[in-house]
């Protein structure tokens, strides 16, 4: 607006490069294995990014949801780390739905950004009915250029545990771009049709719901920031769980399959050898 042990992510609010996802119990799962184990076999042919494509879907759903109006400030510093025509936040800006915001210009509505100190929760509903929301477009891969000291806002928040579906980093807990980053932080507090007014406007937008629809209706049933860290901790140990029982079925197949005889390592006994040569010795006296 998206695995046990490291393929959590967090976007934290980055955007193709930085959502604030990244929580407590991230490191553990940030390059593993993600909940969604998404692997490229399944991946939707809308997943791939049409550079050269038009702005948004088309259709009757897609003019229909264009009819949407955002009444909430969304907004992003963008540090142009990004390829442009691939940019989620320029996309947006192009379709007129974000505002940029100029470094040490400070935004009072919810800011998801990976300096935050605690999640992005229902009880933050009001906030962003007044102040929306804003997040940071850069590259995960530069954050430590960013000067977040002079992005300050009195409400920065993280993004729970969820999994990116963007072209460039498909499958990748926590890995959210801009778009999706934003509208995480809509769904979460309870504005979908706004989450999903943004989302319309990218080929593969349909895809992040449909991977995270599951874990989002979970954090949407918590009432406070606290309530969404324990919903975190519980969906990666169930995480957890599910992949080491995957792979305890995974070996104990391997170890059946050790007791059947390889024919290709067929042993002839010695005695049976031996029993032979001692037939050609004979034949040849």
């Amino acid at each position: 607006m998206t695995k046990p042990r490291g393929k959590r992510g967090g976007k934290s609010s980055f955007s193709r490069g930085g959502h604030a996802q990244r929580g407590r119990g991230q490191k553990r799962y940030d390059e593993a294995r993600p909940s969604s184990a998404l692997g490229q076999a399944e991946r939707p042919e809308s997943a791939v990014d049409d550079v050269e494509g038009s702005e948004g879907g088309s259709g009757s759903d897609s003019e229909a949801e264009e009819k949407v109006t955002i009444d909430v400030p969304v907004a992003m510093w963008d540090f142009d780390h990004c390829d442009p025509r691939r940019c989620s936040g320029k996309k947006l800006a192009r379709q007129g739905l974000i505002q940029s915001l100029r470094v040490g210009q400070k935004f009072r509505g919810v800011v998801v950004s990976p300096k935050g100190t605690q999640p992005v929760s229902p009880a933050d509903r009001d906030i962003v009915a007044q102040n929306g929301v804003a997040v940071v477009e850069c590259s995960w891969a530069r954050l430590d250029e960013i000067p977040f000291g002079r992005i300050a806002s009195p409400h920065e928040r993280l993004l729970p545990y969820l999994v990116a579906t963007n072209p460039v980093n498909y499958g990748k807990p926590w890995r959210l771009n801009c778009v999706e980053a934003l509208a995480a932080a809509f769904y979460i507090t309870g504005f979908d049709t706004y989450a999903e007014r943004l989302l319309s406007g990218f080929g593969w937008g349909h895809t992040f719901w449909e991977v995270n629809g599951h874990l989002l209706e979970q954090y949407k049933t918590c009432e406070d920031a606290a309530a969404i860290t324990a919903m975190q901790e519980k969906i990666l140990a169930d995480l957890e769980k599910s992949y080491d029982d995957s792979r305890r079925t995974l070996d104990d197949g391997e170890e059946l399959d050790l007791l059947v005889p390889n024919p290709n390592h067929h042993h002839v006994p010695e005695s049976s050898s031996e029993e032979e040569e001692d037939d050609e010795e004979a034949e040849t006296k």
